[in-house]
């Protein structure tokens, strides 16, 4: 548990933090949005929600300016999350991929630093660029995103590869395929699982009764009670993404939830687990 209050997820060498986050994926991209979600964010960072999510992706940049200005002044508050595209995933290509993340955030460093996805390049050249950017300080962790199962094994045969630190995937309630392989083997490991898209872009909470019967008996939103589903499990955080102050602070109050087991039961029914292993997911 952090000094704010919100629960923590271990990092393989020790570092703690916090289980749920800021998610940034499709903000930047309205500008006469911007200010509310600055305010968002800024809101995010006061209630100790201080695991913030971006990527080079994001409104082509966009959003890591955005993040950038929420956090100036404030870096040290926060742990900063950014990844890069595939198709710069060389080893000069992510060095000037993560140089070009780090002046639209406006810092010296980001603490975890993620390949978004498999792509074309060879996993050795991104992890020997990976390994440069740390001992030169300009990441502090480095892991991976949308990685199954053969990818992590496929990294762990690599000089350096069992340093990863953690591997961001897409889960929900109806995204449960990874509790059948992926989540397993990264917590053999002790891999962190942060969990993307909680509400699958809202699709998840849209005329569910499961949901409206386990909200109502907590006195709780259908959002509420998806997050709170996410983040019961340990090893596991979320990082939603919350455009405006008041989505914010419903998010923040879903850590205080703990779901029954009769919670439990009535979401598996509405939202069963797979019977058989699948390949993983992605939005």
């Amino acid at each position: 548990m952090s000094a704010s209050g919100v629960r923590t997820v271990v990092l393989p060498l020790g570092e703690r933090i916090p289980a749920l986050g800021l998610g940034t994926w499709f903000m930047a991209e309205d500008p006469t949005r911007r200010e509310t979600e600055l305010a968002a964010l800024e809101l995010g960072i006061d209630l100790g929600l201080t695991l913030i999510d971006t990527a080079e992706l994001y409104a082509d940049g966009g959003a890591e300016k955005l993040v950038g200005e929420a956090i100036a002044g404030r870096r040290d508050e926060v742990f900063l999350v950014s990844k890069v595209l595939p198709t710069n995933a060389s080893r000069a290509g992510t060095i000037a991929a993560c140089e070009g993340s780090l002046r639209r955030l406006g810092t010296d460093r980001i603490d975890l630093y993620l390949l978004h996805w498999r792509g074309s390049f060879p996993l050795e050249e991104t992890l020997e660029a990976f390994h440069e950017l740390v001992d030169a300080g300009k990441i502090r962790h480095w892991g991976v995103s949308n990685f199954d199962v053969p990818d992590l094994e496929e990294l762990f045969g690599l000089p350096g590869g069992p340093r990863v630190e953690a591997d961001q995937v897409l889960y929900n309630l109806s995204r449960r395929g990874i509790e059948l392989d992926l989540l397993p083997w990264c917590r053999a490991r002790g891999i962190p699982v942060m969990a993307y898209s909680p509400f699958e872009q809202g699709r998840v909470l849209r005329d569910n009764p499961a949901l409206a019967s386990v909200a109502e008996r907590h006195g709780a939103t259908p959002a509420q009670i998806a997050l709170a589903w996410v983040l019961r499990l340990g090893g596991v955080s979320a990082i939603p993404k919350a455009g405006t102050p008041a989505h914010v602070e419903e998010n923040r109050a879903a850590l205080d939830l703990r779901l029954t087991g009769e919670d439990l039961a009535e979401l598996d029914g509405a939202f069963p687990q797979p019977e058989e292993e699948q390949p993983l997911e992605m939005l």
